[in-house]
């Protein structure tokens, strides 16, 4: 349509990647396509610009369907689906957990032409009829690989049923697994599989230079300080494998004056949000995440991408170095491995077919350091506050989303009040055998009565009476009787 390719245009975009030359033609025609490229190679155009040119828009229930696996990718697919709709006048509905139902709920009342979301978040509003798949003419899985490493394969085969088999059904991804031939046999009537490029060339990144070397663990973060003071570093992504990682290296990268913040699982969605618009704004160049944002990130003039620690597999440092090198631009990917993670590297170099199989030792003061990244020998383990320029995370404005689930915050505790100390009066008196109640009840009256004096207090009270009829014995040690009268006559 002239109205698709006039919104493109408008964005600079004129000439299409090998993955969309390939793949536009077939599924224009109404063919279902497992579509197969490198990250960054323009996926989500080869499947939105027929989706968005074979529906008919206007109506009240959705027509085109994008499942995804993550909420920073069906964001990306929103904003791409939307640039290229604007001039047709396309509703493009993202929905995903963490944020309000109610927006959501009242944009699927109004009619919207194509929903994009996460699974969990379809299946409910699914359950709670809001979300009438029975018009559905598109279908588009989106990195299935992902969703199927996430485990979200039965909730997208519970979609799948809610979706009229009259359809197209386009299925791509970066990897293909055995899994996904599986599921495309299931899925997809007479697929035709589109590869963009030969399968020597699908896992590697022809416009990245990288860099692997062996680095100790308290050494890292002098490694990556100087890594950041690189001459032409632009936007710069590291990846770590926990969430705690990554606190911890933003809080010290922080410290020595980067502007730098985390994305991870325990952030709300608003913070994660922010944390990507202050990215793709510039307010911060350095971004540290989990593999949470490895998939779908489409942010122009990323020049590095930092692995701070080993990838868990060669699929996800496919889609980690690819967050650099996008729509044809040069980038630099360095992999920091620790002595315990080098067989787990050797494994991912051998699936890979690199030439890195022995990482070389490196510090943050060795020489072939600073040559290969253009670092200058001055360079220290802190950002010269001259050099200060970025505004910062908080810059960015934290929106309010309505988010739900669980409070990423921890609640203070109220502090309790102390309780009345009790003032109380407790005396004990203690019955020897042989005594009569009486003589128990005389002690007890007597302490009863308040004394005048500490002397008086503190003198106890003894029962004589008592005392004078309780029999005297002598220990012996041997069994020999106890010599006369040691026994009293009372006894």
């Amino acid at each position: 349509m002239p109205e698709i390719a006039d919104a493109l245009a408008t964005e600079g975009i004129t000439t299409p990647f090998p993955i969309q030359s390939l793949a536009l033609p077939i599924a224009l025609e109404g063919q279902d396509i497992i579509g197969q490229a490198r990250t960054g190679t323009g996926k989500t155009f080869a499947f939105g610009i027929p989706l968005l040119q074979r529906i008919t828009h206007g109506g009240k229930a959705p027509q085109g369907l994008v499942v995804v696996p993550t909420r920073e990718l069906a964001i990306q697919v929103h904003d791409d689906l939307t640039l290229a709709g604007g001039k047709l006048g396309s509703r493009v509905l993202s929905v995903y957990g963490g944020r309000a139902y109610e927006p959501q709920i009242e944009a699927l009342r109004d009619g919207v032409d194509v929903v994009v979301g996460t699974p969990g978040r379809m299946l409910d509003l699914i359950k709670q009829r809001h979300l009438d798949l029975s018009q559905v003419s598109v279908l588009v899985l989106d990195e299935a690989d992902r969703m199927l490493d996430l485990g979200f394969l039965p909730d997208i085969e519970r979609i799948v049923a809610k979706v009229p088999e009259q359809r197209q059904t386009m299925l791509f991804s970066a990897t293909m697994p055995g899994e996904i031939m599986t599921l495309s046999r299931k899925y997809l009537t007479r697929p035709t599989n589109v590869r963009a490029e030969a399968h020597a060339e699908s896992e590697a990144q022809p416009k990245v230079r990288q860099f692997v070397w062996q680095a100790h663990q308290m050494d890292k973060p002098e490694v990556l300080a100087r890594l950041l003071q690189a001459d032409g570093r632009g936007l710069t992504m590291v990846f770590c494998q926990t969430k705690r990682t990554c606190d911890r290296l933003a809080a010290d990268m922080a410290q020595r004056g980067f502007a730098v913040a985390a994305v991870h699982g325990d952030l709300g969605q608003g913070q994660r949000e922010r944390a990507l618009r202050a990215f793709r704004h510039g307010k911060i160049d350095v971004l540290i995440a989990t593999d949470v944002a490895a998939r779908g990130l489409d942010i122009d003039d990323v020049t590095h991408v930092v692995n701070y620690e080993c990838p868990e597999d060669e699929k996800t440092h496919v889609h980690r170095i690819g967050r650099t090198g996008r729509a044809g631009k040069e980038g630099i990917a360095v992999t920091l491995v620790d002595w315990n993670d080098l067989q787990r590297w050797k494994l991912i170099n051998k699936a890979l077919g690199l030439d890195f199989a022995d990482p070389q030792e490196t510090y943050s003061t060795s020489d072939h350091l600073y040559e290969a990244l253009s670092i200058a020998k001055s360079v220290k383990g802190t950002l010269p506050k001259d050099q200060r320029e970025r505004e910062g995370l908080n810059a960015e404005a934290l929106e309010d989303i309505g988010e739900t689930g669980r409070s990423r915050t921890p609640k203070v505790k109220a502090e309790r009040e102390p309780r009345p100390r009790r003032e109380r009066t407790r005396t004990r008196t203690r019955t020897r055998r042989g005594a009569s109640a009486d003589s128990a009840a005389a002690p007890a009256a007597e302490a009863v009565a308040a004394p005048e004096s500490k002397s008086e207090a503190i003198e106890p009270v003894r029962n004589e009476s008592a005392e004078a009829k309780r029999p005297r014995r002598r220990r012996t040690r041997t069994r020999r009787p106890a010599a006369e009268g040691t026994v009293s006559e009372n006894s």
